[in-house]
């Protein structure tokens, strides 16, 4: 008997199926992996097993039986025990019956006549969830969200050194300039400075800069007047001015143009706006909040965003943490946000399992707090009971990879696609695939660099950032600030390059 065997004989396996032949076929496929097999003819008998007998940690059941259906016999098998891992067999692969299986909390199903291999590899997955289930330790005290009104979760120490900052800088008038990478809660951390100010009873508004194009945006913040231009009917009062005694929040404030730059200065220094084809000079008193995940220092260098914007914006700087700073924070945070989602009525799992939270709080987490909340929602809706196993994660936290490799995985775009280039020339044979069905990062650049190489009149450089710039326009359906944010440049930056692109056509 080999090591695998001897560890599945711990196993129970129920079959319910009212064809005898399947029962045991069946049987002896899972039979021959070790596992104890027990066996009933209609889904009557197999309630009536896991009634009185001890729970199986496996269910392989057939949906169409005589007497009660499989969809019946497991709601019925699930009230009595909802950690059962229940597999449905079905002749009829129908939409229909792979929704309904899955709705009523089935591991999986697998279609008939079956595969061996198929029906061991599920047992295996199922069987892992049963013991994921068993090691579930008793709940923990759960984070009081009355103490987390705000949204912003953690007792980790870089966490607090920002709730101290608030505290210092909320009750003043200062600019405050929140910065840190895509996905941290920057506008929570705005939002909680405006609850703690002054001017809480006031108007807040959020406008983010990069969601607008640049020809409205002037208008989008100043307002304009009627006729000012095209399609102005009528008169508009601006986000500025709404915001009069009260607080603005420009997200994104690093892909604003160098000419709404100048106008955004006028109000810091002047405290005055004129609207798009106005002439009138209009006070405004509304405090200021900015917020980026760019590098403004290196964009003041390069003359990409204005260095006398950038000292009046910077006069109170908060600094948000990545998750992966406070990663002792992940297991609060997921709590709360579980609270959150079965408030809404969006989920009922209220927690995770010890392993399925460990990989949780293992997972480097390049998309910062909103992936979190990404891997949570979706685990909490693919869960079949109240408790989240690691079956349930998304397959992107269970690769195992290092940081980097897990940060383009979570992105949901693979490293390099099998049309890594298009463009001038006919891309031949690619490189041979690695075992996930992509090309490793070094393998394509060294594929890109040789055949533009080969081409006269060439540049290496050029040609690879044209095709990237493309690429991203293409991708993004042509929206300019969401594809400078993938390139990881500035939207002014990239509209020189297609400049440069355009005059060289």
């Amino acid at each position: 008997m080999s090591e695998s065997q001897i560890q599945n004989s711990q196993f129970t396996v129920l079959v319910v199926d009212d064809d005898d032949e399947i029962r045991y076929s069946l049987g002896r496929v899972l039979g021959s992996q070790g596992y104890q097999i027990d066996t009933a003819a209609s889904g009557e008998e197999g309630i009536e097993k896991v009634k009185h007998g001890p729970a199986p940690d496996l269910i392989f059941m057939d949906i169409r039986m005589g007497g009660i259906t499989g969809l019946e016999t497991l709601q019925h098998m699930r009230a009595i025990d909802s950690n059962l891992q229940i597999i449905l067999m079905t002749a009829f692969g129908t939409a229909q019956t792979a929704i309904e299986a899955m709705k009523f909390g089935a591991h999986d199903y697998v279609m008939k006549p079956f595969d061996p291999e198929k029906v061991i590899s599920l047992a295996s997955s199922a069987i892992a969830a049963s013991q994921d289930l068993r090691m579930v330790s008793q709940p923990s005290k759960k984070v009081n969200s009355e103490d987390y009104k705000e949204g912003i979760v953690g007792k980790s120490a870089a966490i607090q050194e920002v709730f101290k900052t608030i505290g210092q800088v909320a009750a003043s008038d200062a600019t405050v300039l929140v910065t840190g990478e895509s996905g941290t809660g920057k506008e929570l951390i705005a939002n909680c400075v405006f609850q703690h100010s002054l001017r809480s009873g006031g108007p807040f508004m959020a406008v983010n800069c990069a969601a607008i194009p640049e020809n409205l945006i002037e208008s989008e913040l100043f307002g304009h007047e009627k006729g000012s231009f095209t399609g102005a009917t009528s008169q508009r009062i601006g986000k500025f001015e709404h915001c009069d005694r009260g607080t603005i929040f420009l997200d994104e404030i690093g892909d604003m143009s160098l000419a709404t730059q100048t106008k955004i200065l006028r109000v810091l220094q002047d405290g005055e706006i004129q609207r798009v084809g106005g002439s009138e000079t209009i006070k405004v008193d509304a405090r200021v909040l900015a917020a980026t995940n760019k590098d403004l220092e290196t964009m003041v260098r390069e003359k990409e965003f204005r260095e006398d914007l950038y000292y009046r914006l910077n006069v109170f700087r908060i600094r948000v943490p990545s998750l992966r700073e406070r990663q002792e924070d992940v297991p609060d945070i997921v709590d709360f946000m579980l609270q959150k989602l079965v408030n809404e009525r969006k989920a009922k799992a209220t927690r995770l399992s010890d392993e399925a939270m460990a990989t949780l709080s293992k997972y480097s987490w390049p998309g910062n707090v909103r992936e979190l909340g990404n891997v949570v929602y979706h685990s909490a809706v693919v869960a079949q009971g109240g408790i989240i196993l690691v079956k349930d994660l998304p397959d992107t936290l269970l690769t195992g990879g290092d940081i980097e490799s897990m940060s383009t995985q979570s992105s949901g775009a693979p490293i390099v696609s099998e049309n890594v280039v298009t463009g001038d020339f006919d891309v031949p044979s690619p490189v041979a695939p690695i075992s996930n069905g992509l090309r490793s990062l070094a393998e394509s650049f060294d594929f890109v660099y040789e055949e533009v190489k080969s081409q006269e009149g060439k540049r290496i450089l050029t040609y690879i950032e044209k095709q990237m710039i493309q690429r991203a326009i293409a991708d993004t359906g042509g929206n300019q600030a969401r594809a400078a944010e993938i390139l990881g440049i500035t939207r002014n930056t990239l509209k020189k390059r297609l400049d440069e692109f355009a005059r060289d056509a």
